[in-house]
């Protein structure tokens, strides 16, 4: 999941093809779908993402109430409306209207705290949850930006990787090389530094022990000389997520495909890529594109069926974008990396996101 802010944003604004009272207001590469004139392009306003949790006051002042997802009605949520993708809310908050938003949207002002904008964290089932203990050299999992908020992370022609993003849950084991220690996390728990104890019917625990990434992990590290090697993979199944890719989460058929790997070499921590180090030591993400990054060809392999069951059983969530060479982005202020998701997969209906 990205990260949150609420800032100010400079808008393009569209004819909307099927609807005389409604427009089209690009961020980014994000369209929100909003009422005709209310916004001219070149014009700024408040955008407010997908995920985030709005205040009942908020919710009432924009016209929201009862229109929005979530037990609570509060949660901004993809949908179409008639017929166009709208990705988070446009709008002008009476709070902000002694803001200049033209000069908030060039110093990329966060508004969320202000307007009591929260991040949604999805439930915790049983199976991922567990006794938790400190884990402060645990090797943590980044969140990922999605491209079309952040559309300059990549450089027209830059090499880059493409690999399929699968819905599950992403499974963190730290292996210290040292004493042999191993630390099992999820990606919110490692967020805060801390792991789950062992307990064999622990969702994270099962995938490390059905796959013997632990082992794995082990040899990699004596490889590369390693004082920490990180191995981060997502666990997927029926009973993970309403996506299976064929797998049963419940069994020992547990799915789990490693899409990261990193490692504290000589006190520095390096990103490495999982395929030139696990090719036929683990399972791996499929890799869909290696070539020059092209926005359109992106979006394009965002979409369809999933390629992990090899039978394209439902659709595929979307992909994950690298440069081939691992690179700092300024644009993230860390990792060179993004997402692009399916519209299909946002707008799905009884989806799953738990994390």
């Amino acid at each position: 999941m990205s990260t949150l802010r609420v800032t100010a944003e400079v808008l393009t604004v569209h004819e909307h093809p099927n609807a005389d009272a409604l427009e089209l207001a690009q961020v980014g590469l994000y369209r929100a779908v909003v009422a005709k004139g209310a916004y001219r392009t070149g014009e700024s306003a408040v955008y407010i993402p997908e995920q985030s949790v709005l205040p009942r006051e908020l919710i009432e002042e924009l016209g929201l109430t009862g229109r929005l997802a979530g037990s609570g009605s509060d949660r901004v949520k993809a949908v179409r409306l008639r017929g166009e993708l709208s990705q988070g809310i446009v709008c002008r908050p009476r709070a902000l209207a002694d803001v200049d938003l033209t000069r908030a949207a060039a110093e990329g002002t966060d508004f969320a705290e202000l307007l009591g904008v929260t991040k949604w964290v999805p439930p915790i089932p049983p199976t991922m949850d567990g006794e938790i203990e400190s884990a402060p050299d645990l090797l943590p999992w980044v969140d990922i930006e999605n491209v079309q908020r952040y559309p300059g992370i990549f450089a027209p022609g830059e090499e880059v990787v493409l690999t399929e993003k699968l819905h599950g849950t992403a499974c963190l084991l730290t292996y210290f090389a040292g004493d042999g220690r191993v630390q099992v996390s999820s990606k919110g728990f490692g967020a805060k530094r801390l792991a789950l104890k062992e307990d064999p019917r622990n969702l994270y625990w099962r995938a490390v022990h059905g796959h013997g990434v632990a082992a794995v992990a082990a040899r990699l590290a004596e490889r590369l000389g390693a004082r920490r090697v990180g191995v981060f993979g997502e666990v997927y199944g029926a009973g993970v997520q309403d996506l299976t890719y064929g797998a049963d989460g419940r069994r020992e058929t547990i799915g789990y495909a490693v899409f990261d790997v990193s490692a504290e070499i000589d006190g520095e921590v390096r990103w490495l890529d999982a395929a030139d180090l696990l090719t036929g030591e683990l399972p791996l993400v499929p890799r869909l594109y290696t070539g020059p990054y092209d926005i359109r060809r992106v979006l394009e392999l965002a979409s369809g069926r999933e390629t992990v069951s090899g039978q394209g059983i439902h659709l595929r969530e979307g992909v994950v974008i690298r440069p081939a060479t691992e690179r700092y982005s300024p644009v993230t202020g860390g990792r060179a990396v993004a997402k692009a998701v399916s519209p299909a997969y946002l707008t799905r209906k009884g989806g799953t996101e738990y994390e």
